[in-house]
C-alpha cells in the first residue's frame, strides 16, 4: 500500500520531489482517525512557493481515488490517506502467507567477517554481541537475495598467546582439559589469567613470554608443539560455543598463516612514493589529509604491524570470492584501525576500498561495570548461556510440568532467545547494558516474549486445525492494527538491510507481537463468527514473526 501512495503522489509531484524523497517523508499518523498514512507538505513550501496548507488542499482535490483508498483528506498541511480495510486485509494476508513475503533480489556477493577471537581465552559476552550481530546481518542480507560468505580470522599467534603458553609451561604440570574436567578453551584461559597475576608480581614473566615468542618465530620444535596443542584446545572450545549459539563459518583464516604476508603491498606503495621510509628505517603512510595522522606499516627492524596482514587478507578474500561488499563486525575500539585500512587502499587506488565497511558496534557492560580479561572479570559466553538457561528453567517450572529432556531443550532455546534479542534490540553503534534477569522475562521487550507470542499463535492453530477460506467483513481496530503492522514487514526488512541493523527487525518483531497480543485479548478466534478469517490472520502473524525470529538467529518454539 505504501508503494501505491508513493506512486500516486509522484504522479503529481515528479517535478518537485523524487519517489525516494516521498517514501522517506511518508508517515504513519499517531492516531488512526488521522488516516493510515500521512504526507507532510511543509518541505514542499519553499520549492512550490506556497503555504503547506494550500499545497495539501490542492493535492487532495487533484489526486485520483483508486479502489484501494477510501478517501484522501487535507488537515493542517498534511495529506491523510485512508485505506480500504477489506482490500488491505485481503492483500496483506495473502502476501504474508507466502514464504517469499518480504524477500528481495539484490544479488550481490558479500563477505562478512565476525567473531575473530584470540586463542588465549574463551569467548566472552562481547563476542556474543559480535556473533549475534554478524549472524543476524548475514541472515538479513541472505534473505534479501545476496550470496553471503561468513568468515572469521583466528588471532592465534603473538605475545598474548605466549602468555598462556608460558603459564601452562610453568604451572600446568602437563595436564589436559579432560584431566582437569574443564572445557578446553576455559582451560587455556585460566592460564592467561594466571600469567597476568604472576606478571604483576614479577616482571620476568613478561620477558619469558617475549622469549617464548622469539622461539616460536624461530621454529623451535617444542615451542611450536605446545603452541599447536594449546591452540587446538582453544579452537575446539570455540567451535562448541559456535555450535551452541547457532554460528557457522564458510571459511576461517589464521593469523599464523598470513602474519608475514602483505609486505609486497608495502613495497608497491614505496615504489609509487605513496609510503615513505623514516630515518630510523620504519615505513610509514602519511594520512594527515584524511585526519588520521601518521601510521607505521613496517617497524625499523623490518617486521610488519597488524594492519599489513589485514591489507593482505582483504585482497585475498577479494581474489577468493570476488566480493561486491566486505563487512567487518568489530567493536568500536577499532574504529581508527579500519578508517586507516580503507584510507590506505584509497591512497593505493585499489577499488576494494569502496567495497569495504566497518560495522562498528558498542561495548557490552554489566550492571557491575566493564569487563577485564586480564583480571578474570570477563563473563564467559558459556557461563552466561548456562546462567541464563538456569533462569529460564525457574521460569518454566512456575508455568509447566516438563520432563528432563523437554526442560533442557526448551530452557536452552528460551535462554538463547533472551541473550540474542537483548544483544540485537539495541542499535549496534550504542554501548549497552546487559542484565540476564531482565532479558529472560516472559513479559515486555524480550526474546522470551516473542517466543511466547509465537507459541500462542501455534497453539490456536493446533486447536482449530487448518483455516478455511475467508469472506470479507468489517475489521475491528485490533485486527486492523495487526494487519497494518504485517504490511510493514517488507519495509522493515529493506531498512534493516540498507542500514545493516538487526535492531530494526528486533523492534519490528516486538511491535508485531504487541499488536497480536492486543488482538488475541480482545477478539475471540475459535468459535467466533469470524473464525475462518481470524485463523488466517493468526497464521499470517505466525509466519511473519517466525521469519523475524530466523533473521535474528532465534529458534522458534511451538509450545512454551
Amino acid at each position: 500500500m505504501k508503494e501505491l501512495i508513493v506512486k500516486l503522489l509522484s504522479s503529481e509531484l515528479s517535478d518537485t520531489v523524487t519517489e525516494q524523497e516521498i517514501e522517506r517523508l511518508l508517515e504513519i499518523p499517531p492516531n488512526e482517525e488521522m488516516g493510515d498514512f500521512a504526507f507532510p507538505c511543509f518541505s514542499l513550501a519553499k520549492k512550490l512557493r506556497k503555504n503547506p496548507l494550500i499545497i495539501a488542499e490542492e493535492l487532495s482535490g487533484k489526486l485520483p481515488l483508486p479502489k484501494e483508498l477510501q478517501r484522501i483528506t487535507a488537515v493542517s498541511g498534511y495529506l491523510n490517506f485512508y485505506i480500504d480495510k477489506s482490500f488491505l486485509a485481503e492483500r496483506v494476508i495473502a502476501e504474508a502467507l507466502s514464504p517469499e513475503y518480504g524477500q528481495k533480489k539484490m544479488g550481490q556477493r558479500i563477505v562478512i567477517e565476525f567473531a575473530s577471537p584470540n586463542t588465549n581465552k574463551p569467548l566472552h559476552l562481547g563476542h556474543l554481541r559480535n556473533m549475534a550481530i554478524g549472524e543476524s546481518v548475514a541472515r538479513i542480507l541472505s534473505f534479501c537475495g545476496n550470496q553471503v560468505v561468513r568468515t572469521s580470522i583466528n588471532n592465534d599467534r603473538g605475545v598474548h598467546i605466549c602468555k598462556s603458553m608460558l603459564a601452562y609451561t610453568l604451572s600446568g604440570e602437563g595436564k589436559t582439559p579432560e584431566e582437569a574436567q574443564k572445557k578446553s578453551d576455559h582451560f587455556v584461559g585460566d592460564y592467561y589469567v594466571l600469567f597476568s597475576k604472576k606478571a604483576a608480581e614479577d616482571e620476568s614473566w613478561n620477558k619469558g613470554a617475549q622469549e617464548l615468542l622469539r622461539k616460536w618465530e624461530a621454529g623451535d620444535e617444542q615451542t611450536v608443539k605446545l603452541w599447536k596443542q594449546m591452540n587446538s584446545w582453544a579452537l575446539d572450545g570455540f567451535r562448541q560455543t559456535y555450535s551452541l549459539f547457532g554460528i557457522r563459518f564458510d571459511k576461517e583464516y589464521y593469523e599464523s598463516q598470513i602474519y608475514t604476508s602483505g609486505k609486497e603491498i608495502i613495497q608497491e606503495g614505496l615504489k609509487r612514493n605513496i609510503f615513505c621510509r623514516r630515518d630510523d628505517g620504519a615505513v610509514i603512510v602519511n594520512l594527515e589529509e584524511e585526519k588520521l595522522g601518521e601510521k607505521v606499516l613496517l617497524r625499523s627492524d623490518g617486521t610488519s604491524v597488524y594492519i599489513v596482514q589485514d591489507l593482505y587478507l582483504a585482497i585475498l578474500k577479494d581474489k577468493e570470492y570476488h566480493y561486491d561488499r566486505s563487512f567487518y563486525v568489530v567493536g568500536n575500539e577499532q574504529d581508527y584501525h579500519f578508517a586507516v585500512l580503507i584510507a590506505i587502499f584509497r591512497k593505493l587506488g585499489y577499488p576494494i576500498a569502496e567495497k569495504m565497511k566497518h560495522l562498528s558496534y558498542g561495548m557490552v557492560e554489566l550492571p557491575e561495570g566493564k569487563m577485564k580479561s586480564r583480571e578474570g572479570t570477563v563473563v564467559d559466553a558459556d557461563d552466561l548461556i548456562s546462567e541464563t538457561q538456569s533462569l529460564a528453567v525457574e521460569e518454566l517450572k512456575q508455568r509447566y510440568t516438563l520432563n528432563k529432556e523437554e526442560m533442557q531443550d526448551r530452557s536452552l532455546k528460551i535462554a538463547l532467545s533472551a541473550i540474542k534479542y537483548q544483544l540485537l534490540k539495541i542499535d549496534i553503534a550504542k554501548t549497552m547494558l546487559f542484565d540476564p534477569k531482565k532479558a529472560i522475562s516472559f513479559e515486555g521487550d524480550t526474546g522470551p516474549y516473542l517466543l511466547y507470542s509465537y507459541a500462542r499463535a501455534a497453539s490456536i492453530l493446533r486447536k482449530a486445525g487448518a483455516p478455511e477460506s475467508t469472506s470479507s467483513y468489517t475489521l475491528n481496530d485490533t485486527e486492523t492494527r495487526l494487519i497494518k503492522k504485517l504490511a510493514f514487514f517488507p519495509d522493515s526488512v529493506q531498512y534493516a538491510s540498507d542500514k545493516l541493523s538487526p535492531s530494526v527487525i528486533a523492534n519490528y518483531a516486538f511491535e508485531l507481537a504487541q499488536c497480536f497480543n492486543e488482538f488475541y485479548h480482545s477478539s475471540q478466534v475459535i468459535g467466533s463468527q469470524s473464525e475462518a478469517f481470524r485463523l488466517t490472520l493468526v497464521k499470517a502473524f505466525q509466519l511473519v514473526l517466525g521469519t523475524c525470529l530466523k533473521l535474528l538467529g532465534i529458534e522458534s518454539i511451538e509450545e512454551m
